[in-house]
């Protein structure tokens, strides 16, 4: 009987100290702050996602036919940089978010991981490749015209794409093997599946060497050598031209910004990579989260500066929503005089379209007349 009692007594306070822990568990404040953390990172990463996936999907409808004033390999381009761009918030954010979800924070590294991994560094490593890209082309067009029909060829144009698209996924095939000489882990600070880079700093370094620093330096010596141009060319005008002084200064409306949000957005990412590589250390929990998914927010300005800033775009644009409205309600498109509207445009654009241009002239042109001649 004694013994039956101790037993009861035992189990008892066996329960109540469960019980104890479980209230503890639920009402820990620490652990209130990570779930209350959590929740407002998650909503932050939904709301970029639904912003660039909204605004590439509108470029993609616009893009996806001609463009007046825009050459074949200029489209071919800012398709890639689109499609990239899209990538972020159909394919990155998604896959970071499900495994946030599905992954038990206490377990180490496991195969999902290290493809979430790959898929993140090849999306963000062949966005910057095709932006690098389409400043080279650019640069080719503007001080190159005559020559731009046989140094830009449209084999050349889709071998560049090609190899922004292809050469990422071989540098970074590594990070996709379980068990191999990349350690990856699941950040609870930035809701994502990370390298581990301080245990891999050789190899940190050299992605950085081979991806950020050659893009960076192409697209700043292409972006400032076409912006010291079209400076020269609009002090030029405004000797022979007092109204062309008034005129908007194009090129740094286009260049400047273009060449500001992707050193915003990729310079602080790159920095606290190479800070965790050769420190060891780590950065605080918002700085990381903030420096981890900055980079994805220029696939939502690159929309706004290569295409929302164009006025060719803009106008085709209207044209699409213009025959959406049509396909939908014809009558009511007709009686607030759209079907006339949506014509006129129609047969300015295909006359734009026929025209027997030089694929160098429309390249030009596409640049957003950075010379200021348009």
């Amino acid at each position: 009987m004694q013994s039956w009692l101790q037993s009861c007594f035992c189990e008892g306070k066996m329960y109540s100290n469960f019980s104890n822990d479980s209230n503890l568990s639920v009402d820990d404040p620490q652990r209130q702050h990570e779930l209350t953390h959590r929740s407002v990172k998650v909503s932050i990463i939904v709301v970029l996602g639904l912003m660039i996936t909204v605004g590439n999907i509108a470029v993609l409808l616009v893009i996806s036919s001609s463009v007046a004033g825009w050459s074949r390999n200029s489209r071919y381009l800012l398709l890639s940089l689109t499609a990239a761009d899209s990538a972020f918030g159909l394919l990155v954010m998604p896959l970071n978010l499900w495994v946030s979800l599905l992954k038990d924070y206490t377990e180490g590294p496991d195969a999902l991981c290290h493809i979430v991994a790959f898929c993140n560094a090849t999306v963000y490593s062949t966005c910057m490749y095709t932006l690098a890209t389409i400043s080279l082309e650019r640069y080719i067009a503007v001080f190159y015209p005559l020559q731009y029909s046989s140094l830009m060829t449209r084999k050349r144009a889709l071998l560049l794409i090609a190899f922004a698209w292809c050469f990422p996924p071989f540098l970074l095939s590594p990070i996709s093997i379980p068990d191999g000489i990349i350690e990856v882990h699941f950040s609870t600070s930035s809701l994502v599946c990370n390298p581990s880079y301080s245990t891999n700093t050789g190899y940190s370094l050299s992605l950085t060497c081979l991806i950020f620093f050659p893009c960076s330096i192409i697209m700043t010596y292409a972006n400032l050598r076409v912006w010291c141009a079209a400076k020269r060319q609009r002090l030029k005008l405004r000797k022979y031209d007092c109204a062309r002084s008034r005129r908007h200064n194009v090129a740094s409306r286009v260049l400047i910004p273009v060449m500001a949000a992707y050193y915003t957005c990729w310079t602080p990412c790159m920095a606290a990579m190479i800070y965790n590589a050769v420190s060891g250390s780590s950065v605080p929990e918002w700085i990381e989260f903030v420096v981890v998914w900055l980079p994805t927010s220029n696939g939502f300005l690159n929309c706004i500066f290569y295409f929302w800033i164009n006025r060719s775009f803009r106008r085709k644009f209207r044209l699409v929503l213009q025959r959406f409205a049509l396909s939908l309600c014809p009558k009511l498109a007709d009686s607030f005089g759209c079907y006339v509207s949506s014509k006129a445009h129609f047969v300015s654009g295909v006359n734009h379209n026929n025209n027997s241009v030089h694929e160098r002239s429309s390249s030009v042109s596409s640049t957003c007349t950075l010379l200021s001649l348009a």
